[in-house]
């Protein structure tokens, strides 16, 4: 082949790219391989292979991460703290005006309700029900995940595709450890700190609901509410934004690490990153409610 014929590989993701459990090992850029699937899934559609496939490698990005975690406690506190700030400013005035408002709104409906029942007195154990332990958590991981998990995929995707991912590797650096595990670590705090100021919002905004719309004193609301609440579902609520941090951190990284195709790649890779994590949200917050209703029969019980 002479050299005027000659073509060097392309190595811009637009034409190239390895499979996401390739991408997360860390092999080099180059022609896509071409592997057999194994028995069992080679009889899966598409359609159901593909997201197996993904969950697999989001598994496996997470375990690197606890492991690296885990492993080497130290060197990376500086970065968590700095992403911890930056989550913080984006997403507080956002957060405070998402509950204050969906707060608001589950006020009437709720007042609308024990007034048909002639219970107005009542209402502060059940809007604690609806807002206080469901609500105020999904809107503020919705929140999160909006703003700091479509920035987190933007940007490892965009390192991704100017193959800022591979000079990491060649200078003997773990872009897992340096990328992504402190944007996991300030994900998992700072959205479980932020639930504890949703939750706060969340009773504000219930008890201006009850006394502008309701005609009901603020105690009547209060000892209610107080009566309910108790340290099994502070702590819950608590480890369920936790929970709800680590899958926005670990789907967006994802997300972000195995981004191809230039700039259209990367921004369909931000489309897909948070559409899968609000669907994983919803999913972990029915199972993680399931089971903290089981373990604790009490909650189920309205004082």
């Amino acid at each position: 082949m002479s050299n005027s014929e000659w073509r060097p590989p392309r190595g811009d993701g637009a034409g190239s790219g390895l499979g996401s459990a390739a991408v997360l090992a860390g092999l080099p850029t180059g022609p896509a391989p071409v592997f057999e699937k194994p028995p069992v899934a080679g009889k899966l559609p598409a359609a159901v292979f593909g997201p197996l496939e993904q969950a697999g490698a989001m598994a496996q990005l997470l375990g690197k991460v606890v492991w690296s975690a885990v492993r080497h406690p130290a060197g990376y506190w500086r970065a968590v703290r700095d992403e911890m700030y930056t989550l913080l400013k984006l997403c507080w005035f956002p957060m405070i005006l998402a509950v204050f408002t969906f707060g608001v709104m589950v006020a009437i409906l709720g007042i609308n309700f024990t007034t048909l029942i002639g219970a107005n007195n009542r209402y502060g154990q059940y809007f604690f029900i609806a807002s206080v332990r469901e609500f105020s958590p999904w809107i503020n991981s919705m929140v999160v995940a909006g703003i700091i998990g479509a920035a987190l995929a933007a940007d490892l995707g965009a390192r991704r595709v100017r193959e800022e991912l591979d000079a990491l590797r060649v200078l003997g650096m773990d872009p897992v450890r340096e990328l992504v595990l402190p944007r996991v670590v300030s994900a998992v705090f700072m959205t479980a700190l932020l639930n504890l100021v949703a939750i706060m919002i969340a009773i504000l905004s219930g008890l201006f609901g009850i006394i502008v719309f309701g005609g009901v004193s603020g105690g009547e609301y209060f000892s209610t509410l107080y009566a309910n609440l108790t340290p099994v579902e502070v702590w819950g609520s608590f480890v369920k934004s936790a929970v709800f941090g680590l899958v926005i951190g670990v789907v967006c990284s994802y997300k972000g690490f195995t981004a191809q195709g230039g700039a259209i790649g990367v921004g369909r890779a931000v489309n897909q990153a948070v559409v899968i994590s609000f669907v994983v949200i919803w999913l972990v917050n029915f199972a993680f409610s399931s089971i903290m209703l089981g373990l604790n029969p009490e909650m189920q019980t309205v004082r």
